[in-house]
This record gives C-alpha cells, structure tokens and sequence, in this order.
C-alpha cells in the first residue's frame, strides 16, 4: 500500500523535533562541526593504549595514495616482514609499482575471457554486467596478489619506484576502462558470430594496446636489477643480476600456497569453502578462497601467527568508527545512536546482506595486546603514509575486529584438522555480486 507525506504529518514531525529543546543545541553543534566530530567519543583515548604484549619489529610505513592497492600493499608489507626479519633489514621495502603492472595486463586478459564468455547472454545481465562495471579497477583479494608474485617475483621500491599514476590511478584506470570496455563489444560480435580466428587475433591485439598504455603510464617492469642494502646493523649487502623470480625464491623463505583466507562472513553458511571466480586476476593462478568460520577462529589464528613473528594480512571496512587523524578503530568512536536518538545497530550478517558492511580496505597486523588470555587491543600497520594515525599506524579495540573484519590471512598449520580437511572440499561458487566480492 502506497503513503504519500501529508501536511499534516509533516507539520507534526516538527512539532515533536521542536518539543526538545535539546534538539536545537544538538543540531547547531552537529551542522557546525558535522556529525562524527559531534559525535565523538574522546573517552576511546583511554582504553587504545598503543602498548601491546605481542609486537613485531616495525618502523617506517608505505603509502598507496590515491588509489585502490590496498590489498597490494599489505601482501607486499607481510613479504617485507619476512625479509626484514630473515635479513635483519626492517625497513626494507617492495616495488607495489612493480606488480601493479602485471596485475593491469592480467586483469584485463580475464576480463576478455570473461566477455567471450558470457557473449550469448545480454549486455543487461546481471553477470555480464558485473564483469564490465569490475573494468579498470584498482580493489583486489590477497589470492589475486600472490598470483602475481607466483609468477612475476617482487623488486625492491627502489628499482621500480611510485610514480604518479600508481599514486594517482583515477586517470589510468578510467582509460583502461573505456579501451577494455570498448573491446569487450568487439569481442562479443566476433564471438556471436563464431569466429574463432578473428577473436583470438583481435583478442592479442588488444591485450598489446593494454601492455602500451601501462608502459607509457607507469613504465615497463625491470627483466633484472641489482639488490643493494644495508641491513639494521649496516653491514652492506650486493648481488648482481637478479631476476624479480629467482630474488623472491632465493630470498623469500615462503610458500604462498600454505596461506588461507579465513573469513567471518555469518550471511554464509559456516565450514564452507567459498569461491570467488569472478575476481581472480590470472589465469592459472590461486583462485580467490574463503573458509568460511566463527570469529574466535580468525582470533586465534591471527595472534598464533603474530607470536610465531609473522605479521597477518587482513580484510575489514576501515571506514566504521575509524579516524583517520588518531588512527583509533573503537566501536564506540561515534556515538551517532546518542546523537540521533535512534537505533542504528545491524548484526555482521544483516550488514552483509544489505551492503552496509563490505570489505573495503586490506592492511596488516603486526601486534596484539593481551590480557590473561583476553584480547584488548591489536596493533595495525596502515598504507595511508605517516601523516595518519601514529606515524602510520594505528590501534584497533578488539570489539572493532570482531565487528569489522571479515578477513585474515594465515598459515594453514593454525587450522584445526577439520578446517585443514574442507581445504581440499570443491567450493561453493559465488556470484560477482556476492557480498564476499
């Protein structure tokens, strides 16, 4: 049944906000300063002490800027880690320029594949539809970053440093998104029209006019380079004519294929293996996986890790009950329900559902504080540069993690033998649209 506002109604809507005085006093405030400094809740400063019981070696931080790598950035920070760690050089750092590259080319390969794909099914789609709107993009997964370093290896910052289209991608990305889409229109006529040879010439063409506008954005990736260092007791460190490969085998003391995405997603059925084929970025690289498990799970898992000394990639929406200026993340930060005098709760699994919870930002934990066993606190290394939080990283309560992450990246020895057997389960295919995605 339709309802249209009255008078009558609205008349009475402000006659009930004018019988509070109060009300008045909160709105000059709120209009002045805006609604999250109205509402801010300074007492948070007393409980994120930014001591922690478990914390790894840290110093400097990186800076994605403007642009979507955040997932790039923190696989990169978790492999630097381990090399600093390894090599006694805690503030060595990785090329995100460097696989930024290869991501581009790759991506846009599958997204040609997905389009030949799905050429019989109409423009209005919801997959098809999907695969276009995901052109051009920066977001990505942990498993789509490590397919990268699989098969491209990792540089050092300073062979391939940020330049300003890395830093800035806006531009990039909306020409890459035009030119594939565009493509994608050619390749579903030749395709409709079954015509093998022409699609797979045109196909190579267009994917060499990708490699162009990458090379001339960014600049090709380096075949070799030189790694030169001092670690943290200055000794000096050369050695010539490494590839990006052979530096991350014979550096990099790592498996990646023994990492497993554990997610905290109760919109799924729990003990599933998800999969999300739509993103994955190369082709025969690890597909996008997700454990699907209660939250105490992913808590154990992350600070097992952290006490063996390895920092934990990790999936959350950064942008609930976050400041960016303090680098707090507390579930009482705002107090829009006090302000408002509404209730504006969601259970995890309602925000999910409804698309008011996404993961919309990776970074990387490397500390935790404990209380006889209780977490209070978690330590977290950001990619928004120094300026943010304190000197680039921030202090999360444990009430945010379990409300706000969805995501943690860990060893597969951290599993319980259940959880170790689902691994080798066939997934659950998820939807482009999923709320995973």
């Amino acid at each position: 049944m339709s309802h249209e506002l009255t008078l009558q109604e609205l008349a009475e809507f402000s006659a009930n906000f004018n019988a509070d005085p109060k009300n008045q006093v909160i709105a000059r405030a709120a209009a002045r300063s805006g609604v999250l400094e109205a509402s801010y809740n300074e007492r948070v400063a007393g409980r994120l002490t930014r001591v922690f019981s478990t914390e790894l070696p840290t110093d400097n931080v990186t800076n994605q800027k403007q642009s979507g790598r955040c997932w790039l950035f923190s696989t990169l920070n978790v492999l630097r880690h381990d090399f600093g760690a390894k090599h006694k050089a805690k503030n060595f750092t990785l090329s995100q320029s460097y696989n930024f590259f290869w991501d581009k080319l790759e991506r846009a390969n599958l997204f040609y594949e997905k389009v030949i794909e799905t050429a019989d099914k109409p423009l209005d789609d919801r997959e098809v539809r999907s695969y276009f709107d995901f052109a051009g993009h920066d977001g990505g997964q942990w498993h789509m970053a490590i397919s990268l370093v699989k098969k491209y290896g990792v540089v050092p910052s300073y062979v391939m440093p940020e330049s300003f289209n890395t830093s800035a991608t806006n531009g990039l990305g909306s020409a890459l998104a035009d030119k594939e889409r565009k493509d994608a229109l050619a390749l579903r006529r030749l395709a409709q029209a079954g015509d093998q040879e022409g699609l797979e010439k045109a196909r190579k063409t267009f994917l060499n006019e990708i490699y162009r506008m990458v090379a001339i954005a960014v600049g090709e990736p380096p075949k070799t380079f030189d790694l030169e260092y001092r670690d943290d007791d200055k000794n000096y460190h050369l050695e010539k004519d490494l590839t990006p490969v052979s530096f991350f085998n014979k550096y990099f003391d790592v498996d990646l294929d023994d990492y497993v995405v554990l997610t905290n997603a109760p919109d799924h059925e729990y003990g599933k293996l998800y999969h999300l084929g739509a993103e994955d970025n190369v082709e025969g690289g690890s597909p996008i996986l997700f454990l699907n498990v209660p939250m105490e799970y992913l808590e154990q898992a992350a600070v097992a890790q952290l006490k063996d000394g390895e920092a934990v990639w990790f999936g959350n929406d950064v942008l609930r009950q976050m400041d960016r200026k303090t680098g707090y993340l507390d579930t009482d930060l705002y107090k829009l329900e006090d302000l408002f005098d509404v209730d504006l709760s969601l259970s995890k699994a309602d925000r999910l559902a409804t698309g008011a919870g996404e993961v919309s930002h990776a970074m990387t934990l490397v500390g935790v504080d404990e209380d006889k066993g209780d977490i209070r606190q978690w330590k977290v290394e950001n990619s928004w540069g120094d300026k943010s939080g304190e000197k680039g990283f921030f202090v999360m309560s444990h009430n945010w993690f379990k409300e706000y992450v969805y995501e943690v990246v860990v060893h597969k020895k951290y599993l319980t033998k259940d959880q170790q057997e689902l691994l080798s389960s066939t997934p659950v295919e998820l939807a482009p649209w999923d709320s995973l995605a």
